[in-house]
Formats: C-alpha cells, sequence, structure tokens
C-alpha cells in the first residue's frame, strides 16, 4: 500500500503526539494558513475510489483537504522551526528554505532528512529508531537515502522505510 502525504502527516502527528493546536501551529511556522478545522479534514484518510462508490465529489471535498508536496514539506520546515527555534537566514540567503521535494519519488528522503533535523537525531538514532520497528539497514544504505537527489550515492527512500520510520518515532516518542 503507498503512503500519500495525508497518511505521513497522519501517522507522524501520531508519533510524536502533537496536537490539533500545535498542527495549526507548525503549519504557520511553514508558511501557511490553516485553522484547526483544516487540520482535521487534513489528517483523514482519503477514502479510496474503490472502498464505496461516491456519488458526488464535492461531498468528499468538504471532508478531505489533500496534502500536496507543498504542503507537507512547508509542514516539515514549520516542524523544525518549532521544535528547534527559528534560525536567522545568514546574509544572501532566502528568508525561507529552498522546497527540496521535486518530485512524489523524493517525498520519503526529505521527510526522513528534515525529521533528522527537527529532532536532532543522529545517523545513529536513526538506525535505532528503524531497528525498533524491526528494521535493520546499514550506516551506509541510511546516508544514501539522506544523500541530495541527483548525488551519485543518492538512493530513493522507498515507503517500507518511511512506514517503519515512522513506526519507530511512534514506540520511541510515545511509550
Amino acid at each position: 500500500m503507498d503512503m500519500n502525504n495525508n497518511d505521513i502527516l497522519i501517522r507522524l502527528r501520531y508519533a510524536l503526539d502533537i496536537k490539533n493546536t500545535d498542527m495549526v501551529k507548525i503549519f504557520k511556522l511553514g508558511g501557511i494558513e490553516v485553522t484547526k478545522e483544516d487540520v482535521l479534514k487534513i489528517l483523514t484518510k482519503s477514502k479510496d475510489r474503490y472502498d464505496e462508490e461516491i456519488v458526488d465529489d464535492k461531498d468528499m471535498d468538504e471532508e478531505h483537504i489533500p496534502c500536496d508536496n507543498f504542503m507537507l514539506e512547508s509542514f516539515l520546515n514549520g516542524l523544525i522551526i518549532f521544535k528547534r527555534g527559528k534560525k536567522d537566514p545568514k546574509p544572501g540567503q532566502p528568508e525561507n528554505p529552498p522546497m527540496t521535494i521535486k518530485s512524489n519519488a523524493s517525498v520519503n528522503n526529505v521527510l526522513l532528512k528534515k525529521l533528522k533535523i527537527a529532532l536532532t537525531l543522529t545517523s545513529e538514532d536513526m538506525l535505532e529508531i528503524l531497528e525498533e520497528a524491526g528494521v535493520v539497514i546499514a550506516k551506509g544504505e541510511l546516508s544514501a537515502i539522506l544523500r541530495k537527489e541527483g548525488h551519485t550515492n543518492y538512493r530513493k527512500c522507498g515507503d517500507r522505510y518511511a512506514r517503519n520510520f515512522l513506526k519507530g518515532l511512534a514506540i520511541k516518542y510515545r511509550d
């Protein structure tokens, strides 16, 4: 089963036990204005087209707000500020970091990279978190996932790793 950005936010919110009011603050820190009601609509699972006959697409839109890559990355940037505080940009640097999710293929890589920053995790911490969820990978494999897209050693992070990393976070932070 593929994870979409809404699934990622749902799992992340659960893993880190983030309150809805904090979700609103984090989105705002990332540059997106949402209400608590919007957050609830973002945190609902999208209805699968095969689950039930959808009589009217408008009904579905009222209950669910799809989270696109821009929205997810803005949330992750906001999470970094929420957890670590606002960093003053160096002279000549843009106020906001450039968006790094280039395509749906890089979402999981950016997710792991930004969570590493937000939660001040070392590579060893990340390997332990994955191990908590029953996934053992080599340090070299992790560093390939954390590389910039386009680097010769860059490796795409599959849903399995991302899902298990979020599961490991839940085990670590919720116990």
